[in-house]
């Protein structure tokens, strides 16, 4: 399933609201209930969790899981750098990894992240190491996301120097997984639901340490110059419409762009109630101040209608997008 049009389609109406969810494993971690998700989302929208977990360390999670109930939903959640939480919430159990899951280690051509290390702070460590992981450092969210989503920019993505994860499954069991079990495409993979990462190992191209940061230098630069990085927005809100560059390669160097087509279409600061098309950037979708997930939502499938109407293209959301709407 491609998780940039992800629903998770296990957080239904079928689990019961948070109050009848009774006898939750004992922690040595924070639980959560009702816990409001906007305070989480770089959007600032979002309902609540029914529980919301945030684990100690690595046998904390497996504990917690191993003796959760099998029929709740578990919900993976990072940053929330790259998702819409709708104004419902979530009727699922969301897992928040935080500082025991955010190491940086580095051995010879190797770096080893913790899924809640931010993308940036691997980029600038690895350079100071001299090791090119120089893509990461513009992409905002965590290790753990970059991974998920196969993150990629300069034409470099996370497949490309993934080495192996490791994850805990729904029950409590660590594994490791390879690029194999990962099945890289662009922006998705192949995780089951329900696993929670919480480490991957790369391998990085050497490179010099100043080289590297003056690159990251410029790549800053020019990010701040072209997107709207002083508003709330989730990043990229669509992936490049689907098809190949002039390299031949399906990726995020598509000659054809989401930013263009929707400017085609007339939607450059398109607005519904406080949700806003960038009109810095057209593909970052921001909330203005006052916006629901409703009006972020629905002002994206308005931007997919018009685009479709005029150029016959479907935009595929590259935002995340969960939960339920608010009660009517």
């Amino acid at each position: 399933m491609p998780l940039s049009g992800f629903v998770f389609k296990t957080l239904s109406n079928e689990l019961k609201g948070a109050k009848m969810i009774k006898n939750l494993p004992e922690v040595r971690g924070r639980l959560t209930q009702d816990k409001p998700l906007s305070d989480l989302t770089w959007l600032r929208v979002g309902g609540p969790a029914d529980v919301l977990f945030q684990p100690a360390d690595l046998a904390d999670l497996q504990d917690f899981l191993r003796a959760l109930d099998p029929d709740i939903p578990v919900f993976p959640m990072g940053v929330g750098s790259n998702l819409i939480v709708r104004d419902g919430g979530l009727r699922a159990v969301v897992i928040r990894l935080g500082r025991g899951f955010n190491g940086i280690e580095i051995e010879g051509n190797r770096v080893t992240a913790g899924v809640a290390a931010l993308d940036a702070h691997v980029a600038k460590k690895a350079a100071e190491a001299g090791l090119d992981l120089t893509f990461l450092r513009t992409i905002p969210g965590s290790i753990g996301g970059a991974v998920k989503m196969n993150a990629g920019c300069y034409g470099t993505y996370t497949a490309d120097v993934f080495v192996s994860a490791k994850a805990v499954t729904q029950q409590g069991e660590l594994v490791e997984l390879g690029p194999e079990d990962m099945k890289f495409e662009y922006r998705q993979t192949d995780l089951p639901e329900g696993w929670v990462l919480v480490e991957a190992t790369f391998e990085a191209p050497q490179g010099d340490p100043e080289a590297l940061a003056d690159r990251m230098a410029a790549q800053l630069k020019k990010r701040d110059e072209t997107q709207p990085t002083k508003d709330r927005s989730a990043g990229s809100t669509f992936r490049n419409p689907a098809g190949f560059s002039s390299t031949g390669r399906a990726d995020d160097v598509h000659d054809l762009k989401a930013w263009k087509v929707i400017d085609d279409a007339g939607m450059r600061g398109a607005r519904k109630g406080g949700a806003q098309m960038s009109e810095k950037h057209s593909n970052f979708l921001i909330n203005t101040g006052d916006a629901t997930a409703a009006d972020l939502e629905g002002l994206g499938e308005e931007v997919r209608k018009k685009v479709y109407e005029n150029s016959g293209i479907t935009l595929e959301w590259e935002i995340m997008r969960v939960g339920e709407p608010a009660p009517e």
